[in-house]
Order: structure tokens, then C-alpha cells, then sequence
């Protein structure tokens, strides 16, 4: 009986058995069947059965992590080869992200560059003939969207100098570098907080509010998923998990906040710089 458990000398891993994927999966039905119940204002006690989904999801969260994180630390599960499968794995999610972004820009710019297209007749109607829609005043993109960018690109180099010092073993560096990543994303977000609140568009009613906020929320969604992910990080690298030669965890954080990175300066570029040039061209035209 003591063999039949021994670990097979190979460089793969075999996972045992979880439960951590159907607890996972009941959760967030239940969740979303709360997000929906409480949306159509059908029952009262539609918040507790979101917030009890919600619950399942984080508790889900922190099990299924600490599951990984004991194979990876204790068991010694990770692999070269392994690892070189999670790289893969983390490379395709990006890729996945990507393209979840990349239908949001297509809404923006197929309203954008054609807003008198004269295959759909209503949305001359609609926006006037010109983009931005008439009515709408779009935001000033040298003011706290340039705060916004200036403070991203620099937790970008906080990232990365945490990185860094954990390549040189450097334990000081790599939990300062995080700590300020983790403040600058979470003063990115309070800045976007505010800048929502004094947006002269509303979500609801026009195609500008829904594409702007659809894309640039989304963005600021995926902002807090990140500072939620390097805070996990900053936990253990407090407890010493990582090393300079093994550090999968943190390196995806990376990886993923450089994404959310790059996508904020398309975002930047596209629909507050040149969204605010179409505002300008567009009342040139009109006077």
C-alpha cells in the first residue's frame, strides 16, 4: 500500500480530484441568478442570493489558490514543464482578454467612423450625422484622463522593478515595487470613480454613454481584478512563497497588469484623445 501512492517520476502533472471547480460553478449560478432576480426587482431577497453567490465565488477563490499554491510550494508539482503549460495557459487567456476588448473598440469605432452610414437609416436620426452624437460633451482628455495614464504607465515600472528585484533576490524591492503597484491601482480607480460621477453622459439612452462606459468600465473592472491579483502577490511574498527561480504566480500578475496597461492607452488614444478631436471637427462643421 505504501507504493500505490508514490509519485510518478515524470515531469507532468496529474491533479487530484476538487471540488473546487463545481463549488466554483454552482457559486456564479447562483450569483447570476441573484444579479438577475435583483435587476428585474422580482423578489426581495434577490441581494441575499447574489450575496450568497458572491460569498461562494471568493471562498471558491481563496480555496482553489491555496490548493495551487500548496502543490506548487509543498508537493513540488510545478515543473519546468509544468510551468512552461501554465505560461501557455496564461498567454492564451491574455490573447482571450484581447479580443473581449477588441469588440468593444469595434462598437466604438463602426458607431464612430460611420455615423451617417446610409445602410442603417436610423442612426442619421440618431446621432445627427455626426460623432460625437449631438448633445454630448465628451471629457477633456489632458485632464484626469492623462492623470489616469500617467498614473498606470508608472505602476507599470513599479511592476516591474518588484520583478526585477525578486530576479536578484531582493525581498525589500519586491514588496515595496508591489506595494506601490497595488497604490497606484487602487488611486487609478478612485480617479475613475470620480470621473464617472462627473461624465455629462449617462449610460443609458445614447450609443456614445454605452460604448465609452462599456469599454472604459470593463477596463477599470479588470484594473481591480489586477490589484486584487498583486495583493495576493504582496500576501505572499510576505511569506515568502517566491523565489528568484520560481515565482509563476507573481509573473502572470505581471503579465496581466501590463495588459490592462496597453489596453488603457488604446483606450486613452482612441476614445479620449481622438474622441475628443471628432467633438472638436464635428462643431467646426457645424459652425
Amino acid at each position: 500500500m505504501a507504493t500505490a501512492h508514490a509519485k510518478p517520476h515524470h515531469d507532468y502533472h496529474l491533479v487530484n480530484p476538487s471540488p473546487w471547480p463545481a463549488v466554483g460553478a454552482t457559486s456564479a449560478f447562483v450569483a447570476a441568478v441573484g444579479l438577475i432576480l435583483w435587476m428585474h426587482q422580482t423578489v426581495t431577497y434577490a441581494p441575499l442570493v447574489l450575496g450568497a453567490g458572491v460569498i461562494g465565488i471568493a471562498y471558491t477563490m481563496v480555496g482553489w489558490w491555496r490548493d495551487v499554491i500548496y502543490e506548487a510550494e509543498v508537493e513540488g508539482d510545478h515543473t519546468r514543464v509544468v510551468q512552461i503549460s501554465h505560461r501557455y495557459g496564461m498567454i492564451l487567456f491574455i490573447a482571450s482578454e484581447v479580443m473581449f476588448f477588441v469588440a468593444w473598440f469595434w462598437a466604438y469605432f463602426n458607431s464612430a467612423l460611420f455615423p451617417a452610414d446610409v445602410h442603417q437609416i436610423t442612426r442619421d436620426q440618431l446621432f445627427g450625422g455626426i460623432w460625437p452624437p449631438k448633445g454630448i460633451q465628451t471629457f477633456d482628455p489632458w485632464h484626469l484622463p492623462l492623470l489616469n495614464t500617467l498614473i498606470l504607465l508608472t505602476s507599470g515600472t513599479t511592476v516591474t522593478w518588484a520583478h526585477h528585484a525578486l530576479l536578484e533576490n531582493d525581498r525589500e524591492g519586491l514588496k515595496w515595487g508591489l506595494i506601490l503597484t497595488i497604490a497606484l491601482g487602487l488611486t487609478f480607480t478612485c480617479v475613475q470613480a470620480y470621473e464617472y460621477t462627473h461624465a455629462a453622459f449617462n449610460f443609458s439612452g445614447n450609443i456614445y454613454g454605452a460604448t465609452f462606459f462599456m469599454a472604459t468600465g470593463f477596463h477599470g473592472a479588470h484594473v481591480i481584478i489586477g490589484s486584487i491579483f498583486l495583493i495576493v502577490c504582496l500576501i505572499r511574498a510576505y511569506l515568502g512563497h517566491f523565489t528568484p527561480t520560481q515565482h509563476l504566480g507573481f509573473e502572470f500578475a505581471a503579465w496581466y497588469w501590463h495588459f490592462v496597461d496597453v489596453v488603457w492607452l488604446f483606450l486613452f488614444s482612441c476614445i479620449y484623445v481622438w474622441g475628443a478631436g471628432a467633438e472638436s471637427a464635428a462643431h467646426a462643421a457645424g459652425h
